[in-house]
């Protein structure tokens, strides 16, 4: 089971205003970082707003009903308490007013939506338990009485109260100038003679704000779908830094369709690697090639210029925060020196261990269980084709 699902027949058994309330608490668990920049907050509330919106698209109510109640709360109150809010530039700002203008009446909608669908998951629970009273009494041994159990009628006013758990412990970002002589450990997929893909900036992380409850009622991750030539050409375009020991990243975008990740655009960012690291610069300049494209993020990639391919501490606490937006989110990484491709995400165990260290930098983990694993839910497509956008030669595209 993944990150997210519930046990649904427990669900159905609450009091819709009840079951609504539990999806209110869990929207309020955000809080925000002091030492993360405010523009980052305000970077990652648009893809919040994106995912939301692919999940609206697809059906998945809870899932989207989750980030928009987050990015309102978010940035109708916790922002504001960040000691550096009002260095975030007016036109950011005025961008997030729009979007909340645009999301408040679709949350609501949502709302009553949700309440209607948990009133009839009620109901229908309820026959079933007076159903199943009823065979008990009609045989010949010993059970319940006949107890008429009541339907119930939602009310003609939504609930709205506001509800204030305890925050969740905030995703740090680490240091990637704090460098170690780490080895490699962990567990590794080779695709040998594959070119592989350079290593993703690890200042362009979201937020740990984004925690949702993605595919709410499904069991499995969806597929992504990554096209052959992301290895390839992300290793052309890494080759001069490779040779160099340096790390390249890239970030992976693309589209939701008939309920698989499909990856159509490679984003290099502008940025500054070294044997061990990579910064991205000019992080506006991602955000508006995803608007312009209309591209969700479903992961990233990086490249261990001398070491096999496997997640770093650092890295770990990169792909978390991805993962928590979506949990599908992969992290590829690139070995080139070992003819290695490796694709992993974090653990259920692992998530939850990551979002909770506060350590920055290169540093020790548990090593058991596993912290990540090599994913499973991908599929590599040979025919697929891919748009690469590389910024640090200006808006260059390439196919």
């Amino acid at each position: 089971m993944k990150q997210g699902d519930v046990n649904m027949t427990s669900q159905q058994g609450l009091q819709p205003q009840e079951r609504l309330k539990q999806l209110i608490i869990y929207s309020n668990l955000v809080d925000v970082d002091p030492s993360v920049p405010p523009a980052r907050y305000y970077r990652s509330g648009l893809e919040m707003v994106r995912m939301a919106n692919v999940y609206h698209a697809e059906g998945s109510l809870e899932s989207a009903y989750v980030l928009y109640l987050k990015f309102m709360t978010l940035f109708i109150e916790k922002i504001r308490k960040h000691p550096e809010f009002n260095t975030v530039p007016t036109k950011m700002k005025s961008i997030i007013q729009i979007k909340l203008r645009e999301i408040l009446p679709k949350a609501e909608k949502l709302k009553e939506k949700l309440l209607q669908k948990y009133t009839v998951d009620y109901n229908t629970y309820q026959a079933e338990l007076k159903k199943q009273a009823e065979l008990q009494i009609s045989s010949p041994e010993p059970s319940l009485p006949n107890i008429d159990l009541p339907s119930f009628t939602p009310p003609t006013t939504i609930i709205s109260e506001t509800v204030k758990p305890p925050s969740i412990v905030n995703v740090s970002y680490p240091d990637p100038d704090i460098v170690s002589a780490q080895k490699p450990t962990g567990p590794l997929i080779s695709n040998k003679h594959t070119p592989s893909a350079p290593s993703i900036d690890r200042s362009s992380k979201p937020s740990s704000t984004s925690t949702t409850l993605d595919n709410y009622d499904k069991n499995i991750l969806r597929t992504v779908v990554i096209p052959a030539k992301v290895m390839t050409m992300f290793q052309v375009k890494a080759a001069t830094n490779t040779a160099q020991n340096i790390e390249t990243c890239g970030i992976l975008t693309g589209t939701l369709e008939k309920h698989e990740l499909k990856i159509t655009h490679l984003i290099i960012p502008k940025q500054k690697g070294t044997p061990d690291s990579c910064i991205t610069t000019s992080e506006e300049e991602i955000f508006d090639i995803q608007d312009s494209y209309n591209l969700i993020t479903i992961g990233w990639i990086h490249t261990h210029p001398t070491q096999t391919a496997f997640l770093s501490s650092v890295d770990l606490h990169t792909q978390c925060p991805y993962q928590l937006l979506m949990p599908e989110a992969i992290a590829i990484v690139c070995a080139p020196k070992y003819s290695q491709n490796g694709f992993f995400n974090l653990s259920e165990f692992g998530l939850k261990y990551i979002s909770e260290c506060t350590k920055t930098g290169f540093h020790p983990h548990v090593t058991s269980p596993d912290l990540f694993v090599v994913a499973d839910h991908i599929k590599i497509d040979q025919t697929s084709d891919l748009a690469v956008v590389d910024l640090r030669v200006g808006n260059g595209r390439s196919k």
